[in-house]
């Protein structure tokens, strides 16, 4: 496994990534999230020496069939198609935990690809409802991990 170097990273290093892993077949503008530049919101970036090769963004965000407060939301998780399966992913997961740990964050949830859910679910997550349509990209399904005495990986 190769250690990735983690850090934080700017909502516009993000949307390479997320437009060509994510979104290729709509225009980068979709790529865009809103709440990107809100100071409370944090990007996370794996990189390979200097190339950028994970990112992630995590918003303060409360879904509606989770109790706990605060809590974040995982969007535009993406690996470079070179990069996958070599622990990119679990590094900046692991990361994210810690910071959001020191925020006394006791939950975070993500919108999970179906293709995308074992990953998740190897990650510890566990499944919210039921599968849904998210148009035009899938099916997906709302994962959720608890902090509280949990640890990624």
């Amino acid at each position: 496994m190769i250690v990735f170097n983690i850090r934080q990273i700017t909502a516009a290093e993000t949307i390479p990534l997320r437009h060509s892993v994510l979104r290729p077949h709509q225009p980068v503008s979709a790529c865009h999230y809103p709440g990107d530049d809100d100071e409370i919101n944090f990007h996370l970036g794996a990189f390979n020496k200097e190339e950028l090769v994970c990112v992630a963004s995590y918003f303060l965000e409360k879904h509606q069939d989770l109790a706990e407060t605060p809590q974040y939301r995982l969007r535009g998780m993406a690996t470079d198609p070179d990069f996958r399966g070599q622990g990119a992913g679990s590094q900046l997961l692991k990361k994210g935990n810690e910071i959001l740990k020191e925020k006394e964050v006791p939950v975070w949830w993500c919108n999970a690809r179906i293709s995308a859910a074992g990953y998740y679910e190897k990650a510890g997550l566990s499944q919210l409802g039921e599968t849904f349509e998210i148009e035009p990209i899938g099916m997906h399904k709302v994962m959720y991990f608890r902090l509280t005495g949990s640890s990624v990986y």
